[in-house]
């Protein structure tokens, strides 16, 4: 189609379509957790202590004990009806899982700007379960508007606590997906 359309270097030859990373197939024989948007709006299975308080902000707590597809947040956030946004350092968000891997579509709140954040499987660092987006000890960066992969598991895959920090204020995040 591209050759047809004018495009040159593009041979005729069939290829295989493999995706890395973020865009490799899910394992579906082990995917026990949905996906979930994290605004008001639409999210399921929140569970900090009060409930959220809509477009305003709040200091929350993740609870210990969380259920499977239980998320929770932790610090001074802003819950809006399609994200939810950190303006202040050190604020995190707990989600109980179920799936080889785990991504968040997230954002820095200011084009141009970062924004470093760590994360952690059962309170340990990731080590060989990191995502392409994230090293071994779970450290990473928001930079742009996109998926993150943030955790890709070897077998044998179980429920596991996954836990994100933010080093610094100023990161909004839309969704978790999981394959």
């Amino acid at each position: 189609m591209l050759a047809e359309a004018g495009s040159e270097g593009i041979g005729r030859d069939l290829v295989s379509v493999h995706g890395l990373g973020a865009e490799t197939e899910a394992d579906w024989s082990n995917l026990g957790s949905p996906e979930n948007y994290l605004g008001y709006e639409r999210t399921q299975g929140f569970v900090s202590p009060g409930g959220t308080a809509r477009g305003k902000h709040h200091v929350y707590v993740a609870p210990a004990q969380m259920n499977l597809n239980e998320w929770a947040l932790s610090g001074d956030w802003r819950v809006e009806k399609e994200a939810i946004m950190l303006d202040n350092p050190n604020g995190g968000i707990v989600y109980r899982f179920h799936a080889r891997d785990l991504h968040l579509v997230m954002r820095p709140s200011l084009p141009g700007t970062s924004v470093r954040f760590r994360v952690l499987i059962d309170g340990q660092a990731l080590g060989k379960a990191h995502g392409t987006d994230v090293d071994g000890e779970g450290y990473g960066t928001v930079t742009e508007p996109r998926m993150y992969q943030l955790i890709r598991q070897q077998m044998p895959i179980i429920d596991r606590r996954f836990e994100i920090e933010f080093l610094g204020g100023g990161a909004e995040a839309f969704s978790f997906t999981f394959g």
